[in-house]
């Protein structure tokens, strides 16, 4: 006597056997995200060095500090509905604290940096330089700065139920004003140039390869950090909290939450990832200036995710690292035109994928599932209603 199989199931998928007639293995979830970050450190500390020279290495770094500051966005506003154009402050922030520690250190103590006896308009050094001095204050800071910042912008903004283009209009004025802000102290901030001809980290030379590789090493590790801490935000009951937020703020509000409070939290750990990513940037880079904080590079940060999928956890990582990618290839293949090629790049994503880079696999597999009389349906219409709801968020 066989059990009668469940109401509304088909006894092949019951059995494990689609209708097609393929029988899948399906990881579980811990399985396949342990499995994810194995790749990727193969990827990262093993494959990249090996196949890149210590220049392509160099510039893979700088794009994984990118990528770091996508992760903190993919929370914001692929699961918050933050559309945030401001990450460039955050992201100078930490550059800055990070660079003027290494500039003191390469100075010596009781030392003016470089800049500063170059211009010749001080004759001791600022006092909000002077706590930079000491690595026990300036590398927290690098982190707890930004984070303080956004606290202070975001209580003030969420509270007042300020969202969507007005919130996006306002986080992109916050950068403009910390470009005029640098811009006009060049006797300490180093003005347009910015702090440059850093040469030091904590000791280490860095012309030296041997140390530009420890360095990306060190962004490596803690890119892969970050990915492990927002999956664990992410699956976590807060991920689940942020998602109703952004769905449907007023009905989180009449269950007793506080959507100020969680759109706060998640805006704070974006800054967080931001000043991160600028910290490590400097000895990546040799450099932090306004140019690289004002509104561009924020609106950059943006695209790069809405390219990879916001929606998803890699997708950001991987829309960040192709959008810098393609811009390095394409200025260096085409001078001229470059910029167009970029943004029909983004255009033909957004286009052709609203779910980004990352929604490509899960479309590959469904169309390799589906039966090829209803290829075409499942492609203009998601089985699930979940995808449906991921698609929608995504777009």
């Amino acid at each position: 006597m066989t059990a009668a199989p469940l109401v509304g199931t088909d006894p092949a998928t019951v059995a494990g056997t689609p209708p097609g007639g393929r029988r899948t293995r399906r990881f579980d979830g811990p399985a396949r995200t342990a499995v994810g970050f194995a790749l990727g450190a193969a990827l990262l500390f093993a494959v990249a060095p090996l196949a890149l020279s210590d220049f392509r290495l160099s510039l893979l770094a700088k794009y994984l500090c990118v990528a770091m500051v996508a992760v903190g966005i993919g929370i914001a506003w692929g699961r918050g509905g933050m559309l945030t154009l401001g990450q460039g402050v955050f992201f100078g922030l930490g550059g800055y604290a990070m660079a003027m520690h290494l500039k003191l250190a390469d100075a010596g103590p009781g030392q003016l940096p470089d800049f500063m006896q170059l211009y010749g308009q001080l004759d001791e050094l600022p006092l909000w330089w002077r706590p930079f001095a000491s690595p026990w204050i300036a590398l927290p800071a690098t982190v707890l700065l930004p984070m303080a910042v956004a606290f202070g912008l975001g209580s003030l903004v969420f509270r007042r139920r300020v969202r969507g283009a007005y919130f996006a209009i306002l986080s992109q004025a916050l950068a403009a004003a910390m470009v005029i802000l640098l811009v006009g102290q060049q006797g300490t901030t180093g003005g347009t140039n910015g702090l440059t001809d850093i040469q030091g980290f904590f000791g280490y030379d860095l012309d030296d390869p041997v140390n530009q590789r420890m360095v990306y090493f060190v962004i490596a590790a803690s890119l892969l950090a970050l990915l492990a801490l927002a999956r664990q935000l992410i699956r976590s009951r807060y991920g689940e909290l942020l998602v109703a937020v952004r769905d449907g703020e007023e009905r989180v509000r009449f269950l007793g939450y506080d959507p100020a409070g969680v759109k706060l939290v998640g805006y704070v750990i974006a800054a967080g990832m931001a000043g991160l990513a600028g910290a490590l940037f400097v000895p990546a880079v040799g450099i932090i200036s306004p140019a690289l904080i004002g509104i561009v590079p924020s609106i950059e940060f943006v695209i790069g995710v809405a390219v990879g999928g916001r929606a998803t956890l890699l997708g950001p990582v991987l829309g960040a690292v192709a959008v810098a990618w393609a811009r390095t290839a394409l200025s260096e293949r085409f001078p001229g035109t470059w910029t167009y090629l970029q943004g029909l790049l983004f255009v033909l994503v957004v286009a052709f994928l609203p779910g980004g880079l990352a929604s490509l696999w899960a479309l590959a597999r469904r169309r390799r599932s589906a039966p090829a009389g209803a290829r075409w349906w499942r492609r203009s219409r998601p089985a699930d209603p979940a995808e449906a709801r991921t698609e929608v968020s995504a777009a």
